[in-house]
């Protein structure tokens, strides 16, 4: 099975590369502890997206602690990398979104793989459970591993979610609020000025899917380079792209509901309390400390 960790990120509201901060007791990233877990679960591939300067020092860092038998590949997310026959002109810098940010590891993945961020805390549950879907699922269902929103937030300002509205066990759709906070225990998306429920489902990006999404991406994205405004700025989000496929019956998702601890790193001042948790698993020995002994 394969883990594919999404590492391209430029951590805007951190104030540094968030990826690639020392979160763990012996100053482990935050990634390794959900690549640890993915282990623990059979998970034997490891792809990482990052930018084309983290490349090697990422591949190097990789390899000289995780276990002889996983695989590792640390790969590129570049505006240069598009659809056969694309041809573009653009002066952007930024990458094209976290749909293709998955789209770029086509070329090393077959069958069921799980898509997280790299700087979110997911929980050893929620990798259990979604290497129990792969084991039984049947190639026509992706899944998604879904958090109660009151346990997502941050003390430390907005964040934004995508709240997921669920029939009996079927994803049916995702509603993205950008600027979600809990003020005076009442939580509320700012921007649109809706009340939200601590019990709402959310997605935290992590899904379980299959590389038949890659030839669906491939179309969704030549489809909107054809559109010149999408070129500068634009980008195209993996929730969006899941969702068409939805709508073209390409492929359901079953929403997989663990209580699972979660936790990211939105803001600087979020660190503190990663640094407590993680180092409270380790004292309880759900980790060992240094976490790989290679």
């Amino acid at each position: 099975m394969t883990l594919l960790l999404m590492a391209a990120g430029s951590g805007s509201r951190y104030g540094k590369l968030k990826q690639f901060d020392g979160l763990g007791p012996n100053e482990e990233f935050l990634m390794e502890f959900s690549i640890f877990d993915a282990i623990e679960n059979q998970f034997d591939h490891i792809v990482i997206v990052t930018k084309a300067e983290n490349q090697n020092f990422l591949q190097q860092y990789m390899d000289n602690r995780l276990p002889n038998n996983v695989k590792v590949d640390v790969i590129t997310q570049s505006i240069d990398d598009t659809p056969d026959g694309v041809k573009i002109e653009t002066t952007r810098e930024k990458p094209w979104g976290t749909a293709h940010a998955v789209w770029s590891a086509r070329h090393l993945i077959q069958g069921d793989f799980v898509i997280i961020n790299a700087d979110d805390y997911y929980g050893k549950p929620a990798f259990s459970a979604a290497a129990d879907f792969i084991r039984n699922n049947d190639n026509n269902s992706f899944g998604l591993v879904t958090y109660s929103l009151g346990d997502t937030l941050s003390e430390h300002g907005s964040v934004s979610r995508g709240v997921c509205k669920v029939d009996e066990d079927k994803l049916i759709s995702i509603e993205e609020f950008t600027k979600i906070e809990s003020i005076k225990g009442e939580i509320m998306d700012q921007h649109s000025g809706l009340s939200l429920h601590s019990e709402d489902l959310v997605s935290m990006n992590f899904w379980v899917c299959h590389d038949k999404i890659f030839n669906y991406i491939d179309d969704y994205f030549t489809s909107f380079l054809s559109i010149a405004d999408n070129l500068e700025k634009s980008e195209i989000y993996l929730p969006f792209v899941i969702q068409e496929m939805m709508v073209q019956r390409a492929v359901d998702v079953t929403v997989i509901q663990v209580k699972s601890p979660w936790f990211g790193v939105t803001y600087f001042n979020d660190k503190l309390s990663a640094q407590e948790a993680i180092q409270k698993f380790s004292d309880e020995g759900l980790y060992t400390s240094p976490l790989w002994t290679k």
